[in-house]
């Protein structure tokens, strides 16, 4: 067992109960809102697959949970840069740099977005101490936008968007290789990697995923593509476009180390190729619709520049 999570295997005694409440009946430290996060993050599985909170528990059936190691919640403001691209009473929309955890997790205590937010809005106490105003997320060298709820209203209100998939995001992802089509989706189920617990792996069982995906330029031997997600499993893009035969180019974890290494023999690329490119989503309030669009990095800009040569520049 890892020392940063603590693994319990519950066998169900009766049936007929949802999972998130059998959890808090049988786990008096886990709350129902913990739970329901757990099984969202696909950290909780029920006879090996990873289910939904509501699914209904049968007696003998065996649950696996795994709970990451505990993080404070006395997060620490810490003043740091912060390019925020919208903003009014409800939330704001910031363009969140590469190489930025969004909340603090074990290993990243401090220097994190929460950090960062806490310090510019010491009043920001939407949602869970430990992760306030956080509706979604990035990985840590995924760049591009994130919407960040000011209130408990507005962050309601956004995550309802986002359970409903109203929300739409689209990224831009370079890749090694060229897709066999150049439009398409990929739905297939995405959940723990039975082997690796920390990376998510295409799973029997796993959680719905669904992934489309436009060819916009053709690179030699990378193609740049206009990705948006229909569903928003953790590593999702990354996962798919694996799966599919055409990794994230510099992703080390699902495109492997030598992806890494190519990328920055031919590009000097120092990580994935992934940016959050476009969002849009519906205000609070009957406020309209907002939609943004964040370009790309200088390092992600350079990378292509080279890639398309002095004749055609960036």
């Amino acid at each position: 067992m890892s020392e940063k999570e603590q693994v319990v295997h519950l066998q169900v005694d009766e049936t007929g109960q949802r999972l998130d409440r059998y959890l808090t009946r049988t786990l008096p430290d886990v709350s129902r809102s913990q739970a329901q996060r757990l099984i969202r993050e696909g950290l909780i599985t029920l006879d090996g697959k990873t289910v939904k909170a509501g699914t209904l528990v049968k007696a003998g059936m065996q649950v696996v949970v795994h709970i990451p190691h505990a993080v404070p919640d006395d997060v620490l403001a810490q003043p740091m840069p912060l390019d925020v691209v919208y903003e009014d009473e409800d939330l704001l929309v910031v363009n969140k740099p590469a190489g930025m955890v969004v909340h603090p997790a074990h290993g990243h205590p401090e220097g994190t977005l929460v950090n960062a937010l806490l310090a510019r809005y010491p009043n920001l106490a939407a949602g869970d101490a430990a992760r306030p105003g956080i509706v979604h997320r990035l990985d840590r060298d995924t760049s591009g936008l994130m919407v960040v709820a000011k209130t408990e209203a507005a962050l309601e209100h956004l995550r309802r968007q986002f359970k409903n998939r109203q929300v739409r995001k689209t990224y831009l992802a370079l890749v090694h290789g060229r897709p066999s089509v150049p439009e398409g989706i990929i739905e297939v189920p995405v959940g723990r990697d039975p082997r690796q617990r920390k990376r998510m792996a295409v799973v029997v069982g796993g959680r719905l995923a669904r992934t489309r995906y436009r060819l916009l330029e053709d690179l030699h031997d990378y193609s740049l593509l206009a990705v948006s997600l229909e569903t928003g499993r953790t590593h999702q893009i990354r996962v798919h476009l694996a799966w599919l035969g055409v990794p994230v180019a510099g992703d080390r974890v699902y495109g492997r180390e030598r992806s890494a290494r190519r990328a920055r023999h031919d590009m000097g690329l120092e990580r994935q190729f992934l940016h959050a490119w476009r969002l849009s989503f519906q205000r609070p309030g009957d406020k309209g619709m907002l939609e943004l669009e964040a370009p790309l990095p200088p390092d992600l800009e350079g990378a292509l520049a080279v890639l398309r040569g002095p004749a055609q520049g960036v």
